[in-house]
């Protein structure tokens, strides 16, 4: 199990933060611009400034940071004897926040490029990952994903040295969220848990956190979009999400997320908004190859009617997929995208292209499969 994270949640918990930043002398503060207007992120800058000598704030992490991003920050920037990263924000600054620290390690003899071309960190420096939107479990995956340009695609930088050392789940943070992103990243996270639970790298581990985490979701992620100020529900998506991205530490995603990346990497269509899109379609596919697991998951719902045979509620499921995007009010289609079929060459080669993810189908997949389901989709 790779967890060794310490886990601060609840409303008000920002309050009890003091204790980690106790004798650190530089820290790096991660966020967005977005973010840093939030009146208790402000608080917690404030809170960070009068307690650290000296602090570095970051406030510009664009959405889908590209590896030319991480570079350029790394270049104005002293972060060689930062002791500390704070990183407050969704996944891209979290995600963002998890690399600089592993490069902002004194001695550390790493680069940005030999992460990306394989290469494992040893170490990093100490850090707390704080997420304001509930979807994509950055702070409890070991992965760090950067868009790469030149190839129109994006890629994944992994190992277990990423994790923090602590996760703030604050629910307050998350209710100035808008409903469609709210919805996308909530949608994320059921990908990361249905994915996980289904993959052909499945263990009782990955599966453990996914079931806790789908009971969470399918109870709280429509309550947390229709009311802001449901500190429970929302509280409950932190967790669903950070149990998405324990599945994710202890199994992977397979081809929800395969096909959304060329979406993201080369049309920017944000992550959660692509996942929604595919969820569907993709399970359909694998349906008769995880009866048994979509059966489980069905169980869950809030109104599983329990006497259904397992085939029936595999495929009652994927109906209820269906069903909860369309009340999400998220796109299923490419063409509201503003995506023509003339991309389909491209999208069905570049999906095919991210083996890591491929290789977790649970059944064979071909080009011609590929190429169906995003057929499917205009």
């Amino acid at each position: 199990m790779h967890i060794n994270t310490a886990i601060l949640s609840g409303q008000g918990i920002l309050k009890d933060i003091h204790f980690l930043l106790k004798e650190r002398k530089h820290t790096l503060f991660i966020t967005d611009k977005n973010i840093i207007n939030l009146p208790l992120v402000s608080e917690l800058i404030k809170k960070v400034q009068d307690t650290v000598p000296v602090v570095t704030l970051v406030d510009d992490i664009p959405p889908e940071p590209s590896h030319h991003d991480v570079t350029n920050l790394l270049n104005r920037m002293k972060v060689s004897d930062a002791d500390l990263v704070v990183g407050v924000g969704g996944g891209s600054v979290l995600d963002v926040a998890k690399l600089i620290s592993v490069l902002c390690v004194k001695d550390a003899n790493i680069t940005l490029t030999k992460l990306l071309e394989g290469e494992k960190p040893t170490k990093r420096c100490t850090t707390i990952l704080i997420p304001t939107t509930a979807g994509t479990g950055s702070e409890a995956t070991p992965n760090a994903i950067l868009a790469i340009p030149e190839k129109d695609t994006k890629q994944g930088i992994i190992s277990p040295v990423m994790l923090p050392d602590y996760v703030c789940l604050v629910p307050e943070l998350t209710t100035s969220m808008p409903n469609h992103i709210a919805a996308s990243t909530g949608v994320d996270a059921l990908c990361h848990l249905i994915e996980c639970f289904t993959a052909s790298i499945s263990n009782p581990v990955g599966d453990n956190y996914a079931l806790i985490g789908m009971q969470k979701l399918f109870n709280s992620l429509e309550k947390s979009v229709t009311d802001k100020n449901d500190i429970e529900a929302k509280l409950n998506m932190l967790w669903a999400s950070y149990y998405g991205g324990a599945a994710i530490a202890h199994a992977g995603t397979h081809l929800v997320h395969a096909m959304s990346y060329p979406l993201g990497g080369k049309y920017h269509i944000a992550h959660g908004v692509a996942n929604a899109i595919l969820l569907v379609p993709c399970m359909e596919f694998v349906r008769d190859a995880v009866v048994d697991k979509f059966a489980q998951a069905y169980d869950l719902l809030p109104d599983a009617e329990l006497t259904l045979t397992a085939e029936e509620k595999s495929h009652a499921l994927v109906n209820y997929f269906r069903e909860l995007v369309k009340r999400l009010a998220l796109p299923t289609k490419l063409h509201q995208l503003n995506i023509s079929p003339d991309n389909l060459p491209y999208l069905v080669d570049a999906a095919l292209d991210v083996k890591r993810l491929m290789n977790n189908v649970p059944k064979k997949v071909t080009k011609e499969d590929v190429l169906s389901i995003y057929q499917s989709l205009f």
